[in-house]
């Protein structure tokens, strides 16, 4: 997709995205915040107020954003919409190579078992290998289209294997359930409510990707306000080294402002990894491996280098 094409979609996506809005401040400048159901950390430091009492002091307010994935995060940011935001491994991949001066300002510890290939309860399916030939629902430029390719490789197959069929999760999930594809590749926490639902794991990011997030911001906004991205930052690395200990309490808190039930929510906290860190040279290497398949297999418009959209304070 060619940069204008992507700001074309971020401008027609802008007035439906869920909860969109420009804050007119007076005063202060504000840090626009777009986040989705698998960002905790940042619905947290919402729900509390956290990050707006961080910012306050340096003459921010905090307007928020919430999308259903990654990629419509990314139509965001390049729109100037989003100026910090949560997403996984590929989407600030897509937006790179579209031209989309994306950066990545920290990163999450891998969660390896929170993005899993589901089947139905009685599929045939038994294995990766039986994908051959059949239809996968998946959100094209997510973390959960990255497993897809990773675990047909692992199996021996090809993407052109089988028929990508590309639902955003909701739509996903109802595609499986009325048999219209085979099997979806999803993340949580829409894996931990399907699989409560009855669907079934044929395969989870283990041994095939490290699944990792990412906190990105725009260079421009990062350059001009460098310091309030640093606060923003600190924000999540706090609530993120809180979170581990007071699960229980999280899951109560999450389900009230986003109508998950606590039992899924806490399926999906069991598993989940947290802590921010520093993005290193190891982190950025995963990051080619996930950006250099992509453009072999022709799904992104030309090679990047991912450390040239790595940002430091």
């Amino acid at each position: 997709m060619k940069r204008r094409h992507l700001l074309q979609a971020g401008a027609l996506a802008a007035p439906t995205l869920l909860g969109f809005r420009t804050k007119a401040v007076a005063a202060n400048r504000v840090l626009n915040v777009g986040y989705q159901k698998a960002s905790v950390s940042l619905a947290l430091l919402k729900a509390r107020g956290l990050l707006a009492e961080r910012l306050k002091p340096l003459g921010y307010d905090v307007a928020w954003s919430v999308f259903t994935s990654g990629p419509p995060i990314m139509e965001a940011l390049s729109a100037g919409a989003v100026d910090f935001a949560f997403t996984g491994e590929p989407p600030p991949i897509f937006a790179q190579a579209a031209g989309v001066p994306v950066v990545y300002a920290a990163a999450t510890k891998p969660a390896p078992k929170s993005v899993a290939i589901l089947i139905g309860p009685d599929s045939p399916i038994k294995s990766l290998a039986d994908l051959r030939g059949k239809k996968v629902a998946v959100a094209k430029g997510s973390s959960a289209q990255y497993l897809l390719i990773s675990a047909l490789r692992h199996a021996g197959l090809q993407y052109s294997d089988i028929t990508p069929v590309y639902l955003q999760p909701p739509d996903g999930r109802i595609a499986l359930q009325s048999g219209d594809v085979d099997a979806w590749s999803i993340w949580d926490p829409f894996y931990a409510a399907a699989s409560a639902a009855g669907l079934k794991k044929l395969a989870d990011c283990t041994g095939l990707m490290p699944n990792r997030g990412f906190y990105v911001s725009r260079r421009s906004f990062a350059e001009a306000n460098g310091p309030a991205l640093t606060a923003a930052v600190a924000a999540v690395k706090e609530i993120e080294a809180w979170e581990p200990t007071h699960i229980p309490e999280i899951t109560v808190e999450i389900s009230k402002t986003t109508g998950v039930p606590p039992s899924v929510l806490d399926i999906w906290f069991q598993r989940q990894k947290y802590g921010v860190e520093p993005l290193t040279p190891a982190i950025l290497a995963d990051q080619q491996t996930i950006a250099d398949t992509f453009f072999d297999l022709h799904l992104i418009p030309r090679k990047i280098d991912v450390s040239q959209a790595a940002w430091t304070a």
